[in-house]
């Protein structure tokens, strides 16, 4: 298993599977699939595949300890930044789609409606994990910090559940089996953190690593 996660190959085929749900949604375009409400239906795809990538990514350390593969943190840093891809998406058909550029509007809605606010807050976290995603940014900003600031997508994690259960308001067993997802995957890093036999990664060895990740352990 080890010699085809390190394959260079086996990055572009998790590429490629990761453009799939975009690929889907553009063949639903084209063929008018789209269900009786399209912007809502794109809305609701989008933030799913967000979530899903989130959880795919928070997944990755556990999955590499557990099965003992640790090759598998090469693609961590992909699936994070997919998740910033499909909450783009998701924040843009709102913008452009749903609220037809409006930003008086927007910005009225991020302040009012608090499913909205919980989750424009849950995407503004995921920009500077995007960001700061490279070695060059590790460099700069030393180990230490840059893994105090890649704990945001446990927040960024948190804040997705709780945009979805508001958003849904009655039906609230996907945002419940979403949360129960990230409950696992966020209570797996406690019991690790307070059994492991070091409970603080050097900085220094942080910095040295390649930018395989867009978020910590």
């Amino acid at each position: 298993m080890n010699s085809i996660l390190t394959n260079k190959w086996t990055k572009v085929v998790v590429f490629l599977a990761s453009l799939g749900p975009l690929g889907l949604l553009i063949w639903e375009a084209l063929h008018d699939d789209l269900s009786a409400n399209p912007t809502q239906f794109l809305e609701h795809a989008t933030g799913d595949w967000t979530l899903r990538f989130v959880a795919i990514t928070l997944a990755v350390s556990p999955l590499r300890k557990i099965l003992g593969l640790p090759n598998l943190i090469r693609f961590r840093r992909m699936l994070g930044l997919f998740a910033f891809f499909y909450g783009c998406l998701h924040f843009s058909i709102y913008i452009v789609f749903d609220r037809v550029l409006d930003f008086h509007g927007i910005w009225a809605d991020v302040m009012k409606r608090k499913y909205i606010t919980v989750g424009f807050t849950g995407f503004v976290l995921m920009i500077p994990l995007a960001i700061t995603s490279t070695a060059g940014m590790i460099r700069r900003l030393g180990g230490k910090r840059w893994q105090m600031l890649h704990r945001l997508i446990y927040l960024t994690a948190i804040a997705g559940v709780i945009h979805y259960y508001w958003l849904v308001k009655s039906d609230v067993h996907l945002p419940l089996e979403y949360a129960a997802v990230m409950a696992i995957l966020l209570g797996w890093r406690v019991y690790a953190w307070y059994t492991g036999p070091g409970r603080r990664t050097p900085a220094r060895s942080i910095a040295r690593k390649q930018p395989e990740t867009a978020a910590v352990d």
